[in-house]
């Protein structure tokens, strides 16, 4: 019958087995550490990234939607289907005739390699110029740090001013200089700062803090070009009505685009969560990867361990002897040497976990992360390295408890 007292001994002849051979199980310890390290290390960045991209594309509009253009598809033969641009026409007839309850914008990108100078100061090429209207800050989940907004009669006057990131006020600014009301150069144009943004940080679909806003009837003058698309960004007033607003919108500008009720839409909607989501499913191929290396690993580490058994028990075989002729069970005996394996493998999962969410958390860091305690993980963490001390200690307990104690006394 199995009792505490026959437990707690047969885990301290597991101790002093372990400390006995103490180099050969640092190793197998190691090598199990080893793979649950990969495994957890991997896949507490990956969740890390995950949440991350979820923040980020949250922090580019809360429960906003965007109609944009569909791109273009190769279809079978080679044949492109061409989709036509969203005209600036087409966006605008839309605010008019959208009346549900949420706020519309409307933008287009002018420019991603544009230098801004400002007296003796002068950019790299790489500052993003955004033509928009009095709503896209909002739409668009940007807040003002200094100054104020586009006023409407700004937009429709096509007033030379602009609203800056900070990173970029930063660059042409000298330390404690004032950015508002400094006129800057952008292209060819002269523009008056009327409002620096709040840092932001680049994201998936973001320009970051090195951006330029520009009223969009001033981007339609000097940033003119042909097939000029537009993009327009919807924000109910209640995130209830999210579907709906969406359902509407499409219907509208279905009516827009003079679309019959037969043929698809020749534009799609984007949300927040629809592209992080298609993000992270790719990603979740990564995870599946990942898991398939650790498990790999640990297949190799539980060889390894069952290797180190083997050995254990033909060093031992004179001592199993000694204690079945002195009446131990062979259940005792394998229960003994099942302690053993489980316990190297408890051993190496602890230092795997311990290692892996540290380099997990290091990576997600450096790639601009949050610090996360994958519980799900370590929980897997520690059910795996069972399995491995379970497996690998089977066979060798089951070798031991069979041992004639006869021919094990005669054993040298």
């Amino acid at each position: 019958m199995f009792s505490k007292n026959l437990f707690r001994e047969s885990l301290r002849i597991a101790f002093s087995s372990i400390r006995s051979n103490l180099l050969r199980t640092i190793l197998t310890v190691f090598i199990i550490a080893f793979g649950i390290m990969a495994l957890v290390g991997i896949l507490t960045a990956i969740d890390s990234i995950k949440g991350t991209i979820s923040n980020q594309f949250r922090s580019m509009g809360a429960n906003t939607f965007s109609i944009v253009n569909r791109d273009n598809r190769v279809r079978v033969g080679g044949r492109v289907e061409r989709y036509k641009s969203i005209e600036y026409r087409d966006a605008m007839n839309f605010k008019k005739e959208f009346k549900f309850p949420a706020l519309v914008s409307i933008s287009t990108f002018a420019s991603q390699i544009a230098t801004v100078k400002y007296k003796s100061e002068k950019t790299n090429p790489n500052i993003s110029v955004i033509g928009s209207d009095e709503n896209y800050l909002i739409t668009s989940g940007y807040e003002i740090k200094e100054g104020r907004n586009f006023s409407i009669n700004e937009i429709s006057s096509n007033a030379h001013v602009v609203i800056i990131g900070l990173s970029l006020a930063n660059d042409i600014f000298a330390e404690g200089e004032e950015a508002l009301d400094k006129v800057i150069s952008i292209g060819n144009g002269k523009y008056k700062v009327i409002g620096v943004l709040l840092e932001k940080g680049s994201s998936f679909g973001s320009a970051g803090d090195k951006i330029c806003i520009l009223p969009i009837t001033s981007v339609r003058q000097y940033f003119s070009r042909p097939n000029m698309n537009f993009r327009i960004s919807v924000l109910p007033n209640d995130s209830k009505l999210l579907k709906a607003a969406i359902n509407e919108a499409e219907g509208i500008f279905r009516v827009i685009r003079k679309l019959r009720s037969f043929e698809t839409s020749n534009f799609s909607i984007e949300t927040s969560d629809s592209l992080s989501n298609l993000l992270i499913k790719n990603i979740s191929y990564v995870t599946i990867a990942a898991t398939i290396i650790g498990i790999i690993t640990l297949l190799g580490a539980a060889i390894g361990l069952m290797n180190i058994m083997l050995v254990s028990v033909t060093e031992r075989t004179r001592e199993i002897g000694i204690r079945k002729a002195i009446g131990a069970k062979a259940s005792t005996i394998r229960r003994q040497f099942l302690y053993e394996s489980i316990l190297i493998g408890q051993l190496g999962g602890f230092f795997g976990i311990i290692l892996g969410i540290l380099i997990g958390n290091v990576v997600s860091l450096i790639t601009g992360g949050i610090f996360i305690i994958p519980w799900l993980w370590i929980l897997g963490g520690v059910v795996l390295c069972f399995i491995v001390g379970l497996t690998s200690g089977l066979f060798p307990a089951i070798k031991a408890s069979k041992l004639d104690p006869i021919v094990s006394l005669r054993y040298e």
